[in-house]
């Protein structure tokens, strides 16, 4: 007998959820699957299997919801929701890489995590984008900044990809220069974070100030400066290493939001 399953189903980045914001969970797939959709094996999650489906059309049926991945951060346990965003990266990495970049033909799955192609043999697995975050403290305050690609109008911490033959703490440093004219002293690793909007990993840090003088890279920042900790503007939700490194800093003045 087949085991039911979690049905991980996507359009483009929203989510498709019962209408008691759960997965699906089932035998087999809840939609109507064309010959030519391709169904991904997932790891296995509480003892059942998971599959993921990308479809063309958000459903709407009465008994189903649409649901942006980032929101659905506060409806599913959390490690539904992990497993969710290792689907949609999943999903966007088969989606983009139909064909071959040696030869131009088509790629097939080899194994759950890996393509060939058909007709060179390449092989191919799944890459990350790796982004560094930092938080730069100056005794009893912190630095935030408002990047213009932030959808929201909240504060956040300075962040930025890591370039080809670069380490992690190069890349820390050479960002904070480049967005904010400081240079920074004490850099401590603090925690990492899959981000799969699409295909990210953010790798977090924590920093004190050592000299400069604030100057925004303002192709890149809206706005930035130094906040008290009894004084912060509106910051980022729980979901991101942002706020987790943030509140991290929080608890040395015994301060919990």
């Amino acid at each position: 007998m087949e085991k039911e399953a979690y049905w991980f189903i996507f359009c483009s980045d929203t989510i498709l959820l019962t209408e008691e914001k759960r997965l699906p969970i089932a035998k087999t797939c809840p939609l109507h699957l064309e010959v030519w959709q391709t169904v991904i094996t997932l790891p296995e999650l509480n003892g059942r299997p998971c599959f993921s489906v990308q479809i063309s059309t958000p459903i709407t049926q009465a008994s189903f919801t649409m649901m942006p991945l980032r929101q659905s951060y506060y409806h599913l346990p959390f490690e539904e929701y992990l497993m969710a965003g290792k689907a949609r990266e999943l999903q966007y990495w088969d989606t983009t890489t139909k064909f071959c970049g040696v030869c131009g033909s088509p790629m097939k799955f080899h194994t759950t995590i890996s393509k060939r192609c058909i007709n060179c043999g390449k092989e191919i697995w799944p890459s990350l984008a790796t982004a560094i975050i930092v938080a730069i403290t100056r005794g009893e305050e912190i630095l935030l900044i408002q990047s213009r690609n932030f959808t929201a109008n909240y504060m956040g911490l300075v962040a930025g990809f890591v370039e080809t033959g670069e380490s992690l703490e190069e890349c820390v440093h050479r960002e904070v220069l480049e967005e904010t004219g400081l240079k920074i002293k004490n850099l401590s690793y603090f925690a990492s974070q899959p981000w799969p909007y699409p295909s990210g990993l953010m790798v977090g840090f924590k920093a004190e100030y050592d000299s400069g003088e604030l100057c925004l890279q303002r192709s890149e920042l809206r706005k930035g400066g130094w906040y008290r900790y009894d004084a912060l503007p509106e910051i980022p939700g729980p979901m991101s290493l942002a706020r987790i490194l943030i509140d991290d800093w929080l608890r040395s003045f015994s301060i919990h939001l």
